[in-house]
C-alpha cells in the first residue's frame, strides 16, 4: 500500500492488522461486505417481557438483596470501571469530548474518574478505572489528565483505513489515506491485548462496568452491580424504555435474545415494537473478556470532505450474541437515572440542570 511514513507510524503504533484489513477490503470489492450484508440472518422479533429484567427501586422487592450483593463485591475490591473515550474527536469541533468542561468546572473524564474515586473512598477500597482511547484521543487525553494529577489505566482501540465503495483506498484531497477508529468493538480485544485485563485481574478485579465517557449518569452503582452478580450471567446490558428513536436494541433472532444495531434489523422492521433501547453500558465478568469474539463487521458510510467514504466497524455489545446476557432495564432520568448522552455541544447546554443534580448524588446510591 502506498502510505506515507507518518501514517504508517500511526498504523504501527495503534495496532493496525494489515492481514485483517486486506481480507475485509477484498470482501468489499467482491460485494459480500456491503450495506446489505449488515442485515442479520434469521427471524427477528421483539423480545418477550420475560427477556427484560427491571432494576428494582428502593423499598421494592429485590432492591436490598441486590444492593447487598453489589456492596459485597465492591467492598472486596472486585469491581473496576472502563470508560470508552475513543473515536475520532469530531463532534465537539475537533476537541476530544472527554476533556471538554461538562458541568461544575470539570470535564467529562474528570467527573467519571471522580465518581469512581468517591465510591472507592466511601468503601475504603481500590476501585480501578481504565480509559480506552484512540489514535485521535490518546495524546490529548493523557496530557490533560496528567496535568490534573490523574493516572487511570490506559489502553487504546485500533486504527484502520477508509475505503471507497468499490473497495479502493479512500484518499483525501491532499492524496493521503484517511484513518479512522473501527468502532468500540475493539474494547473486547484491546483490553486483553494491551495487558490491561491482566493488570485488573492482578488487583483482584472480577467484574468490569463499561460506559461511554459522555454518559455521566452511568456510574458504578451497588444495585446494578448486585443485579449482575445475582443474575449469574457473564454479561449484563443496560437498556432504557424505547422513546421512539431508532437505535440498537435487544431483539430475538431465531429465539435467541441479542443486541442488534439499527442497521442490522431487516428492512421495514417496525422499531416501535421494541420495548427498550440499548444505552451502551454493560457489566461483564472479567473472565468473559479473556477470549476472542467473532464480531460482525458492519459496512458504514460516512461523509468525509463532502464525499462518501466507507468505514468497517464492529461493536462490543454484540458479545450478547455469544454470551448469556441479562438485559437490565434502568431508568433513563430521575433520581436514579442512568442515561443522559451528550453527543453535541447543544446537548451539553440543554443537559446542565440534570447534570448539576447528578453532582449531588451520594456515591453509594
Amino acid at each position: 500500500m502506498d502510505i506515507d511514513q507518518d501514517t504508517r507510524r500511526t498504523l504501527d503504533d495503534y495496532g493496525f492488522e494489515e492481514a485483517t484489513f486486506l481480507a475485509l477490503q477484498a470482501r468489499v470489492r467482491a460485494g459480500t461486505l456491503s450495506a446489505q450484508s449488515n442485515v442479520v440472518d434469521g427471524r427477528v422479533e421483539p423480545p418477550l417481557p420475560a427477556d427484560i429484567l427491571r432494576l428494582p427501586e428502593p423499598g421494592k422487592p429485590g432492591y436490598d438483596d441486590a444492593r447487598d450483593a453489589g456492596l459485597q463485591v465492591l467492598g472486596a475490591g472486585a469491581v473496576a470501571a472502563v470508560v470508552l473515550n475513543g473515536g475520532m474527536a469530531t463532534r465537539f469541533g475537533g476537541v476530544v469530548k472527554g476533556v471538554v468542561e461538562a458541568v461544575g468546572g470539570r470535564s467529562f473524564l474528570e467527573l467519571k474518574l471522580a465518581q469512581t474515586a468517591a465510591l472507592a473512598a466511601a468503601l475504603g477500597v481500590d476501585v480501578p478505572t481504565a480509559v480506552m482511547t484512540s489514535f485521535a484521543t490518546d495524546g490529548p487525553t493523557k496530557d490533560f489528565l496528567t496535568q490534573r494529577g490523574l493516572a487511570p489505566l490506559y489502553f487504546s482501540q485500533y486504527v484502520s483505513l477508509r475505503l471507497e465503495d468499490d473497495g479502493s483506498l479512500f484518499r483525501t484531497g491532499d492524496g493521503h489515506v484517511s484513518l479512522y477508529s473501527p468502532g468500540h468493538g475493539d474494547f473486547l480485544s484491546a483490553l486483553r491485548g494491551s495487558g490491561t485485563l491482566e493488570a485488573l485481574r492482578s488487583r483482584g478485579v472480577r467484574f468490569v462496568m463499561v460506559s461511554n465517557v459522555d454518559n455521566l449518569p452511568a456510574r458504578l452503582d451497588p444495585v446494578v452491580i448486585g443485579m449482575h452478580v445475582r443474575a449469574g450471567r457473564p454479561m449484563t446490558a443496560e437498556v432504557v424504555a424505547n422513546t421512539g428513536e431508532v437505535g440498537g436494541a435487544p431483539a430475538r433472532v431465531d429465539e435467541r435474545v441479542m443486541i442488534l444495531e439499527s442497521m442490522r434489523f431487516p428492512p421495514g422492521f417496525d422499531h416501535s415494537r421494541l420495548p427498550v433501547t440499548n444505552v451502551n453500558t454493560a457489566t461483564f465478568d472479567l473472565d468473559a473478556l479473556d477470549r476472542d469474539y467473532d464480531l460482525t463487521w458492519l459496512y458504514v458510510q460516512k461523509t468525509v470532505e463532502d464525499r462518501k467514504a466507507v468505514q468497517l466497524e464492529h461493536l462490543y455489545h454484540e458479545a450478547s450474541a455469544f454470551l448469556p446476557t441479562t438485559f437490565l432495564q434502568v431508568p433513563a432520568t430521575g433520581p436514579y437515572g442512568r442515561f443522559l448522552p451528550i453527543k453535541l455541544p447543544a446537548d451539553l447546554e440543554a443537559a446542565q440542570p440534570p447534570l448539576q443534580e447528578l453532582l449531588d448524588r451520594p456515591p453509594l446510591g
